[in-house]
């Protein structure tokens, strides 16, 4: 058990925010900018095609078609967890859809509101589509049961059945976080208040695309990068 102190919240705080901040900052700018000499914007109307990310450096690898993918590339892979509705969430679940995940707790002061205000937004924006799903991770399980996500959800007038709040055993969540995601402990893991513990706190959200593999990585509290991702769902859609 790790003993935080006021000083200490205050500090790791501020440099997990930072440092989580540049680097979903830098991720996003990579998907503004070019690698290898492809454009992530088409010229001439030409379908836009998303790179692939399978490591926490987050480096763009890009393949002409699903087919070169390696066999053993990496993916979400299995997981099962509960919703607010106390109904299974798991890969299968998700499996044929685009989806966005992200990491949140229900009593969290700090960058939460504004990630989970932005996972609103895509509630409005992709709500319309059967084929798209957002998967919001509570790193408080302990604290966040079916319950406590059943009522914040009704306080952010979470009204689609495509957005599951999860929970579930701590460990399957943390694996998820740092094995999955690459939410490392350096860049996302922060002290606050309301937390029991030092957690994993990032205001990342990923996309994830029909065969559970990553295909961005967006900082949350920008709308600039919201905006994007919200037309990289449609690029994900539009793939077979």
């Amino acid at each position: 058990m790790t003993i935080v102190t006021s000083a200490s919240v205050g500090r790791a705080a501020s440099r997990a925010s930072v440092i989580g901040g540049v680097a979903a900052g830098l991720a996003a700018a990579v998907l503004l900018a070019t690698n290898d000499g492809r454009p992530t914007d088409a010229p001439g109307g030409e379908a836009r095609s998303l790179p692939y990310f399978d490591d926490e450096s987050f480096t763009p690898r890009w393949y002409d078609d699903h087919s070169d993918l390696p066999a053993d590339f990496h993916s979400v892979g299995s997981f099962s967890l509960v919703d607010q509705h106390g109904a299974e969430v798991t890969h299968k679940t998700l499996g044929g859809k685009v989806y966005v995940a992200n990491f949140f707790f229900t009593a969290c002061p700090g960058i939460c509101p504004t990630t989970m205000a932005s996972m609103a937004r895509l509630q409005s924006d992709l709500g319309a589509f059967d084929d798209v799903a957002l998967v919001s991770h509570s790193i408080t399980p302990e604290v966040d049961d079916v319950p406590v996500l059943r009522a914040y959800a009704e306080r952010m007038r979470v009204v689609w059945a495509g957005w599951h709040l999860v929970t579930g055993r701590r460990q399957v969540i943390d694996d998820l976080a740092k094995r999955a995601y690459f939410s490392h402990e350096d860049m996302g893991r922060a002290a606050e208040a309301g937390a029991p513990d030092t957690f994993l706190h990032t205001e990342q959200l990923f996309l994830v695309d029909r065969d559970g593999h990553i295909r961005g990585v967006y900082n949350g509290t920008s709308r600039t990068a919201v905006d994007r991702l919200v037309d990289d769902v449609e690029v994900l859609r539009r793939e077979r």
